[in-house]
């Protein structure tokens, strides 16, 4: 059942980012130091000014988080990943999005950019975005 988000959330919301952060950046060219979503003042700033919903229950959590037409986070926890936990978020934000949904993906990250291709988006554009001071090559996709 997805849901909103409500602040006892809060503390698997820092646990998924934890352990799923640096993985959609594992196929960059570069390593990447971890910096936790509570020390990162602008990540923290863009998640905190979103509608936030979650899905599972006390021991995984998924979460996705919408601002107007752009889902800026789709997270799911790794111990429910292969189990269909991220279609249903965002299916339910794209349900809540009035007009043409976006989303950010970094360049690399074949495995987001099928399943997001598999369900209707489409590159429009590349830029370089930056994850704890390093440059990533990323896209837009509407």
């Amino acid at each position: 059942m997805i849901r909103t988000f409500i602040a006892t959330d809060f503390p698997k919301i820092l646990e998924t980012y934890t352990l799923s952060k640096l993985n959609e950046l594992r196929f960059e060219t570069v390593e990447f130091e971890f910096l936790s979503l509570e020390k990162d003042a602008k990540r923290l700033a863009a998640l905190k000014g979103t509608d936030i919903y979650v899905y599972g229950d006390k021991t995984t959590l998924s979460y996705g988080a919408m601002f107007q037409q752009e889902i800026r986070t789709l997270f799911v926890s790794p111990s429910a990943r292969g189990e269909g936990g991220r279609k249903p978020i965002l299916e339910f934000l794209l349900a809540k999005i009035s007009g043409q949904a976006k989303l950010f993906v970094a360049k690399s990250n074949w495995p987001a950019i099928k399943f997001y291709q598999k369900v209707g988006f489409e590159t429009t554009k590349e830029f370089i975005a930056e994850y704890n001071g390093t440059p990533v090559h990323a896209i837009v996709m509407v």
